[in-house]
Protein backbone atom coordinates (compact mmCIF):
# COMPACT_ATOMS: atom_id res chain seq x y z
CA UNK A 1 0.00 0.00 0.00
CA UNK A 2 2.99 2.29 0.65
CA UNK A 3 4.16 1.78 -2.88
CA UNK A 4 0.89 3.98 -3.77
CA UNK A 5 -0.32 5.53 -1.33
CA UNK A 6 0.55 9.79 -0.81
CA UNK A 7 -0.87 12.32 1.96
CA UNK A 8 -1.54 16.01 0.87
CA UNK A 9 -1.46 18.38 4.01
CA UNK A 10 -3.18 21.68 3.13
CA UNK A 11 -1.76 24.10 4.73
CA UNK A 12 -2.04 27.45 3.45
CA UNK A 13 -5.29 28.57 5.07
CA UNK A 14 -5.06 31.68 7.75
CA UNK A 15 -7.74 30.51 10.46
CA UNK A 16 -9.35 34.03 10.61
CA UNK A 17 -11.85 32.49 13.51
CA UNK A 18 -8.57 31.98 16.21
CA UNK A 19 -8.02 35.97 15.58
CA UNK A 20 -6.40 38.01 17.14
CA UNK A 21 -3.53 34.76 17.97
CA UNK A 22 -3.81 33.61 14.18
CA UNK A 23 -2.43 36.49 11.91
CA UNK A 24 -1.41 36.27 8.20
CA UNK A 25 2.24 36.43 10.01
CA UNK A 26 1.25 33.37 12.34
CA UNK A 27 -1.59 31.28 10.96
CA UNK A 28 -3.22 28.70 13.08
CA UNK A 29 -1.48 25.87 11.73
CA UNK A 30 1.77 27.46 13.06
CA UNK A 31 0.72 27.89 16.77
CA UNK A 32 1.55 26.09 19.57
CA UNK A 33 -2.13 25.38 21.01
CA UNK A 34 -1.64 21.97 22.05
CA UNK A 35 1.77 21.74 24.09
CA UNK A 36 5.55 22.43 22.24
CA UNK A 37 4.36 21.03 18.74
CA UNK A 38 2.37 22.97 16.10
CA UNK A 39 -0.57 22.13 14.66
CA UNK A 40 1.09 21.33 11.45
CA UNK A 41 3.94 19.38 13.33
CA UNK A 42 1.06 17.05 15.64
CA UNK A 43 -0.63 16.88 11.78
CA UNK A 44 2.45 15.08 10.12
CA UNK A 45 3.37 12.99 13.39
CA UNK A 46 -0.22 11.24 13.19
CA UNK A 47 0.99 10.25 9.31
CA UNK A 48 3.84 8.72 9.72
CA UNK A 49 2.38 5.24 11.35
CA UNK A 50 0.91 5.42 7.18
CA UNK A 51 3.25 7.46 4.98
CA UNK A 52 7.11 7.53 4.98
CA UNK A 53 8.29 11.25 4.59
CA UNK A 54 9.03 11.02 0.89
CA UNK A 55 4.57 10.56 0.80
CA UNK A 56 3.84 13.54 2.57
CA UNK A 57 3.36 16.79 0.63
CA UNK A 58 2.46 19.62 1.85
CA UNK A 59 0.21 22.68 -0.34
CA UNK A 60 1.15 25.89 1.43
CA UNK A 61 1.78 29.95 0.52
CA UNK A 62 5.33 30.62 -0.29
CA UNK A 63 5.35 32.97 2.87
CA UNK A 64 4.46 30.05 4.92
CA UNK A 65 6.74 27.21 2.76
CA UNK A 66 10.55 27.88 4.58
CA UNK A 67 8.86 27.79 8.33
CA UNK A 68 7.30 24.51 7.64
CA UNK A 69 9.72 23.06 6.23
CA UNK A 70 12.15 24.13 9.70
CA UNK A 71 9.32 22.65 11.50
CA UNK A 72 9.64 19.17 10.15
CA UNK A 73 12.28 18.75 7.92
CA UNK A 74 11.94 15.32 6.69
CA UNK A 75 9.61 16.22 4.03
CA UNK A 76 11.51 16.82 1.22
CA UNK A 77 11.76 20.38 -0.17
CA UNK A 78 10.46 19.72 -3.11
CA UNK A 79 7.33 18.62 -1.86
CA UNK A 80 5.62 21.60 -0.70
CA UNK A 81 3.80 22.74 -3.78
CA UNK A 82 2.97 26.53 -3.80
CA UNK A 83 0.20 28.05 -4.45
CA UNK A 84 0.71 32.11 -5.33
CA UNK A 85 -2.47 32.87 -3.83
CA UNK A 86 -5.42 31.13 -2.13
CA UNK A 87 -8.12 30.10 -4.86
CA UNK A 88 -10.50 27.48 -2.70
CA UNK A 89 -9.91 23.77 -2.18
CA UNK A 90 -11.45 22.52 -5.49
CA UNK A 91 -7.72 24.36 -7.24
CA UNK A 92 -5.18 22.46 -4.63
CA UNK A 93 -6.63 19.17 -4.87
CA UNK A 94 -6.66 19.80 -8.78
CA UNK A 95 -2.73 20.75 -8.52
CA UNK A 96 -2.10 18.18 -6.22
CA UNK A 97 -3.73 15.20 -7.83
CA UNK A 98 -2.17 16.20 -11.54
CA UNK A 99 1.53 16.37 -9.73
CA UNK A 100 1.35 13.05 -7.90
CA UNK A 101 -0.77 11.89 -10.95
CA UNK A 102 2.68 12.56 -13.18
CA UNK A 103 4.77 11.23 -10.39
CA UNK A 104 3.16 8.08 -10.47
CA UNK A 105 -0.29 7.19 -12.58
CA UNK A 106 -1.28 4.47 -9.63
CA UNK A 107 -1.45 6.90 -6.64
CA UNK A 108 -3.69 7.21 -4.35
CA UNK A 109 -3.79 10.29 -2.14
CA UNK A 110 -5.32 11.61 1.18
CA UNK A 111 -6.61 15.04 1.58
CA UNK A 112 -5.65 15.84 4.71
CA UNK A 113 -5.61 19.34 6.66
CA UNK A 114 -2.90 21.02 8.97
CA UNK A 115 -5.28 22.40 11.38
CA UNK A 116 -7.30 19.25 12.76
CA UNK A 117 -6.93 17.44 16.05
CA UNK A 118 -7.97 13.57 16.16
CA UNK A 119 -7.03 11.93 19.87
CA UNK A 120 -7.42 8.10 18.12
CA UNK A 121 -4.42 7.78 16.32
CA UNK A 122 -4.58 3.70 15.84
CA UNK A 123 -8.36 4.48 14.62
CA UNK A 124 -7.44 7.19 12.04
CA UNK A 125 -4.62 5.18 10.58
CA UNK A 126 -7.30 2.03 9.94
CA UNK A 127 -9.59 4.00 8.51
CA UNK A 128 -6.77 5.99 6.35
CA UNK A 129 -6.27 1.75 5.72
CA UNK A 130 -9.94 1.59 4.86
CA UNK A 131 -10.29 4.67 2.90
CA UNK A 132 -7.27 3.22 0.72
CA UNK A 133 -8.89 0.44 -0.18
CA UNK A 134 -12.26 1.74 -0.89
CA UNK A 135 -10.79 4.48 -3.16
CA UNK A 136 -8.93 1.61 -4.71
CA UNK A 137 -12.21 -0.04 -6.49
CA UNK A 138 -13.13 3.70 -7.84
CA UNK A 139 -15.04 5.88 -4.66
CA UNK A 140 -14.18 9.19 -4.00
CA UNK A 141 -14.52 8.44 -0.20
CA UNK A 142 -14.89 11.13 2.52
CA UNK A 143 -14.51 10.71 5.91
CA UNK A 144 -17.77 11.67 8.45
CA UNK A 145 -17.26 12.40 11.87
CA UNK A 146 -19.94 10.60 14.01
CA UNK A 147 -22.22 13.79 15.76
CA UNK A 148 -21.63 13.53 19.28
CA UNK A 149 -23.99 16.33 19.49
CA UNK A 150 -26.23 19.05 17.59
CA UNK A 151 -23.15 20.96 16.15
CA UNK A 152 -23.96 24.17 13.79
CA UNK A 153 -20.77 24.71 13.02
CA UNK A 154 -20.15 21.72 10.79
CA UNK A 155 -22.04 20.83 7.15
CA UNK A 156 -23.19 17.33 7.51
CA UNK A 157 -22.77 14.31 5.04
CA UNK A 158 -26.47 12.17 5.01
CA UNK A 159 -25.37 8.43 4.20
CA UNK A 160 -27.16 5.93 2.17
CA UNK A 161 -27.05 2.37 1.13
CA UNK A 162 -24.06 0.20 2.35
CA UNK A 163 -21.78 0.58 -0.65
CA UNK A 164 -19.09 -1.92 0.68
CA UNK A 165 -17.04 -3.35 3.54
CA UNK A 166 -13.33 -1.81 3.63
CA UNK A 167 -10.83 -3.00 6.35
CA UNK A 168 -13.26 -4.02 8.04
CA UNK A 169 -15.40 -1.05 8.36
CA UNK A 170 -18.76 -0.13 6.33
CA UNK A 171 -18.88 2.53 3.99
CA UNK A 172 -21.81 3.90 2.64
CA UNK A 173 -23.23 5.78 -0.21
CA UNK A 174 -23.83 9.63 0.14
CA UNK A 175 -26.99 10.61 -0.43
CA UNK A 176 -26.50 14.04 -0.01
CA UNK A 177 -24.45 17.19 1.72
CA UNK A 178 -25.68 18.91 4.00
CA UNK A 179 -24.45 22.78 4.93
CA UNK A 180 -24.45 24.28 8.22
CA UNK A 181 -27.81 23.70 9.42
CA UNK A 182 -29.49 26.02 12.40
CA UNK A 183 -29.79 24.44 16.01
CA UNK A 184 -33.23 22.83 15.35
CA UNK A 185 -32.31 20.89 12.15
CA UNK A 186 -29.05 19.55 13.80
CA UNK A 187 -30.84 17.98 16.17
CA UNK A 188 -33.00 16.23 13.62
CA UNK A 189 -30.09 15.11 11.98
CA UNK A 190 -28.76 13.74 15.37
CA UNK A 191 -31.88 12.35 16.68
CA UNK A 192 -32.67 10.60 13.17
CA UNK A 193 -29.27 8.96 12.81
CA UNK A 194 -27.08 8.73 9.76
CA UNK A 195 -26.03 11.60 9.28
CA UNK A 196 -22.13 12.48 10.00
CA UNK A 197 -20.09 15.80 10.53
CA UNK A 198 -18.26 16.49 6.95
CA UNK A 199 -14.66 16.27 8.11
CA UNK A 200 -12.55 17.71 5.37
CA UNK A 201 -10.38 14.89 4.64
CA UNK A 202 -10.72 12.56 1.56
CA UNK A 203 -9.01 9.56 -0.18
CA UNK A 204 -9.03 8.88 -3.92
CA UNK A 205 -7.40 7.66 -7.24
CA UNK A 206 -5.73 10.73 -8.56
CA UNK A 207 -7.00 9.60 -12.36
CA UNK A 208 -10.52 9.47 -10.62
CA UNK A 209 -10.53 12.54 -9.32
CA UNK A 210 -9.13 14.09 -12.33
CA UNK A 211 -11.87 12.75 -14.41
CA UNK A 212 -14.35 14.01 -12.42
CA UNK A 213 -12.64 17.39 -12.59
CA UNK A 214 -12.86 17.08 -16.23
CA UNK A 215 -16.59 16.45 -16.09
CA UNK A 216 -17.58 19.02 -13.07
CA UNK A 217 -14.92 21.80 -13.64
CA UNK A 218 -13.72 21.54 -17.00
CA UNK A 219 -12.16 25.09 -16.76
CA UNK A 220 -10.29 23.95 -13.98
CA UNK A 221 -9.24 20.83 -15.32
CA UNK A 222 -7.63 22.38 -18.34
CA UNK A 223 -5.94 25.24 -16.48
CA UNK A 224 -4.09 22.76 -14.34
CA UNK A 225 -3.51 20.70 -17.36
CA UNK A 226 -2.12 23.29 -18.67
CA UNK A 227 0.20 23.78 -16.03
CA UNK A 228 1.52 20.51 -15.88
CA UNK A 229 4.85 20.79 -16.81
CA UNK A 230 5.12 23.26 -14.22
CA UNK A 231 3.62 21.54 -11.47
CA UNK A 232 6.26 19.89 -8.58
CA UNK A 233 8.67 21.90 -10.94
CA UNK A 234 8.30 26.17 -10.69
CA UNK A 235 5.45 27.37 -8.90
CA UNK A 236 6.82 31.16 -9.12
CA UNK A 237 7.35 31.93 -12.58
CA UNK A 238 4.94 34.77 -14.17
CA UNK A 239 3.22 32.29 -16.11
CA UNK A 240 2.49 29.83 -13.54
CA UNK A 241 1.48 33.29 -11.44
CA UNK A 242 -1.34 34.36 -13.63
CA UNK A 243 -2.69 31.53 -15.26
CA UNK A 244 -3.08 30.52 -11.18
CA UNK A 245 -4.65 33.80 -9.91
CA UNK A 246 -6.88 33.82 -12.79
CA UNK A 247 -8.64 31.23 -11.47
CA UNK A 248 -12.34 30.64 -10.27
CA UNK A 249 -12.09 30.35 -6.20
CA UNK A 250 -14.18 27.29 -5.54
CA UNK A 251 -14.54 24.59 -3.21
CA UNK A 252 -13.63 20.58 -3.65
CA UNK A 253 -17.20 20.32 -1.94
CA UNK A 254 -19.35 22.40 -4.05
CA UNK A 255 -16.98 21.60 -7.29
CA UNK A 256 -17.05 18.27 -7.27
CA UNK A 257 -18.06 16.04 -4.27
CA UNK A 258 -21.81 17.32 -3.92
CA UNK A 259 -22.20 16.80 -7.77
CA UNK A 260 -20.33 13.34 -8.28
CA UNK A 261 -22.14 10.18 -8.30
CA UNK A 262 -19.20 7.95 -6.74
CA UNK A 263 -19.02 9.90 -3.27
CA UNK A 264 -18.86 7.36 -0.64
CA UNK A 265 -18.61 8.47 3.12
CA UNK A 266 -16.43 6.38 5.81
CA UNK A 267 -18.18 7.19 9.15
CA UNK A 268 -15.66 7.27 12.68
CA UNK A 269 -16.91 7.35 16.00
CA UNK A 270 -14.38 8.01 18.67
CA UNK A 271 -11.93 9.63 16.88
CA UNK A 272 -11.52 12.38 19.28
CA UNK A 273 -11.59 14.91 15.90
CA UNK A 274 -12.32 18.67 16.00
CA UNK A 275 -11.56 21.20 13.49
CA UNK A 276 -10.13 23.31 16.18
CA UNK A 277 -12.30 26.16 14.14
CA UNK A 278 -13.41 28.25 16.96
CA UNK A 279 -12.25 29.50 19.99
CA UNK A 280 -14.78 27.74 21.53
CA UNK A 281 -14.00 24.42 19.98
CA UNK A 282 -10.95 24.13 22.00
CA UNK A 283 -13.68 23.21 24.85
CA UNK A 284 -13.23 19.86 22.36
CA UNK A 285 -9.99 19.06 23.01
CA UNK A 286 -8.27 20.44 26.46
CA UNK A 287 -9.25 19.63 29.74
CA UNK A 288 -10.94 22.23 32.25
CA UNK A 289 -10.45 23.17 35.34
CA UNK A 290 -12.49 22.69 38.07
CA UNK A 291 -14.32 25.29 36.97
CA UNK A 292 -14.49 24.64 33.26
CA UNK A 293 -12.23 27.07 32.77
CA UNK A 294 -9.03 26.64 30.22
CA UNK A 295 -6.13 28.61 30.57
CA UNK A 296 -3.47 29.20 27.39
CA UNK A 297 -0.10 30.35 27.74
CA UNK A 298 -0.71 33.37 30.65
CA UNK A 299 -0.95 34.63 34.01
CA UNK A 300 -4.25 34.62 34.78
CA UNK A 301 -6.39 35.13 37.72
CA UNK A 302 -10.17 33.70 37.84
CA UNK A 303 -12.96 34.55 41.42
CA UNK A 304 -16.53 33.38 40.60
CA UNK A 305 -15.64 32.43 36.82
CA UNK A 306 -17.05 29.45 35.08
CA UNK A 307 -16.92 28.19 31.48
CA UNK A 308 -14.08 30.36 30.24
CA UNK A 309 -11.39 30.32 27.97
CA UNK A 310 -8.57 33.06 29.03
CA UNK A 311 -5.30 33.19 26.48
CA UNK A 312 -2.15 34.84 24.95
CA UNK A 313 0.36 35.33 23.18
CA UNK A 314 2.46 34.93 26.25
CA UNK A 315 2.98 38.55 27.15
CA UNK A 316 3.61 38.93 30.50
CA UNK A 317 0.37 40.73 31.41
CA UNK A 318 -1.87 39.59 34.06
CA UNK A 319 -5.63 38.43 33.09
CA UNK A 320 -7.96 38.84 35.79
CA UNK A 321 -11.59 37.84 35.59
CA UNK A 322 -14.20 38.38 37.62
CA UNK A 323 -17.90 36.93 37.79
CA UNK A 324 -17.60 35.75 34.52
CA UNK A 325 -19.28 32.97 32.58
CA UNK A 326 -18.81 31.67 28.87
CA UNK A 327 -16.56 34.11 28.09
CA UNK A 328 -13.66 34.00 24.98
CA UNK A 329 -10.72 36.07 26.03
CA UNK A 330 -7.33 36.56 24.10
CA UNK A 331 -5.46 39.00 24.77
CA UNK A 332 -2.01 39.38 22.31
CA UNK A 333 0.56 42.27 22.45
CA UNK A 334 -1.68 44.81 20.45
CA UNK A 335 -5.01 43.65 20.08
CA UNK A 336 -7.90 41.99 23.08
CA UNK A 337 -11.12 39.44 21.96
CA UNK A 338 -13.69 39.27 24.11
CA UNK A 339 -16.77 37.58 23.21
CA UNK A 340 -19.20 35.01 24.51
CA UNK A 341 -18.49 31.32 23.51
CA UNK A 342 -21.87 30.85 21.52
CA UNK A 343 -20.52 33.67 19.32
CA UNK A 344 -16.94 32.58 19.04
CA UNK A 345 -17.85 31.58 15.05
CA UNK A 346 -18.38 35.27 14.03
CA UNK A 347 -14.72 36.15 15.14
CA UNK A 348 -14.20 36.10 11.33
CA UNK A 349 -16.52 39.08 11.08
CA UNK A 350 -14.02 40.92 13.32
CA UNK A 351 -11.78 40.03 11.08
CA UNK A 352 -13.78 40.66 7.84
CA UNK A 353 -13.78 44.70 9.58
CA UNK A 354 -10.66 44.80 10.03
CA UNK A 355 -10.20 44.54 6.19
CA UNK A 356 -12.63 46.48 5.16
CA UNK A 357 -11.43 49.50 7.56
CA UNK A 358 -8.10 49.19 6.58
CA UNK A 359 -7.03 48.12 10.00
CA UNK A 360 -4.49 45.83 8.22
CA UNK A 361 -1.89 46.15 10.92
CA UNK A 362 -4.18 44.15 13.22
CA UNK A 363 -4.62 40.80 10.40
Amino acid sequence: MKNHFYAVIMAGGGGTRLWPLSRASTPKQILHLFGEKTLFQIAVDRLTGVFDFDHIFVVTTASLATELEAEVPQIPVENYLIEPMPRGTASVVAMAAATLQKKDPEAIIAILTADHFIENISLFERLLQSAYEAAASGSLVTLGITPTFPSTGYGYIEQGILSGRFGGLNAFKVDAFREKPDEKTAAEFLAKGGFTWNSGMFVWRSDVILDEFARYMPELYQRIQSLLPMLGVDHSSNDFVDSWNSITPETIDYGIMEKSKKTVVLPAADLGWSDVGSWDSIFDVLPCDENGNIVLKTSSISLDSTGCLIASDGNSRLVAALGLKDLIIVDTNDAILICPRHESQRVKELVTYLMDHQLTPYL
